[in-house]
């Protein structure tokens, strides 16, 4: 397996489920993906803000692996880059094993911190009716597992376009694993 790289970006002014690819996104420090809706320093998600909307933006950025798209496709759903909500779509990386606090260049100047994973809801099979029983599940001891992606903050800004070489900085141990956000 080559280097891990993004392979694909998307943002979207617009509350919607979906995000359309973009040739190149620009990332903006503390704030999140410039011109996307869930950008700023306090939370975007509708259900977050209607809970407390002076909450620290912990989702400004969602990152999501290309290799889910294959494994939802051997169940019958067909899911292509940007359809799921995300802003970086990766290729070669595994997200989930990343604890709580690693940093992501992507490309030459842009840094994520990883604060979290994604936490799934109900649009999901709004948008493909049974594909959240493929995103969320529970392993051997029961446990819930969620494979939608993961969420970071904007730590350094740039511009990130596919392509893109991602590379990973860990946090000092002990690692904390990643948990919804």
């Amino acid at each position: 397996m080559g280097p891990a790289v993004v392979a694909a970006v998307s943002s979207n002014e617009e509350y919607s489920f979906s995000k359309p690819n973009r040739d190149g996104i620009t990332l903006l420090a503390g704030l999140g993906v410039q011109g996307d809706v869930h950008a700023g320093v306090t939370v975007k998600h509708r259900s977050r803000v209607a809970e407390d909307p002076t909450r620290p933006n912990l989702r400004q950025v969602h990152l999501l692996h290309r290799e889910l798209f294959e494994e939802v496709a051997r169940a019958g759903f067909e899911v292509g880059a940007g359809q799921l909500g995300e802003n970086v779509t990766t290729e070669g990386i595994d997200l989930h094993a990343l604890p709580r606090g690693a940093v992501l260049r992507l490309g030459a100047e842009a840094e994520v911190e990883i604060t979290g994973l994604r936490n799934p809801c109900l649009q999901i099979d709004r948008f493909r009716d049974g594909l959240l029983k493929q995103v969320v599940g529970r392993d051997a001891e029961g446990a819930i597992v969620r494979k939608a992606g993961i969420m970071g903050v904007v730590r350094r800004g740039g511009t990130v376009r596919p392509g893109d070489v991602i590379t990973v900085t860990l946090p000092a141990g002990p690692h904390e694993p990643l948990d919804r956000v």
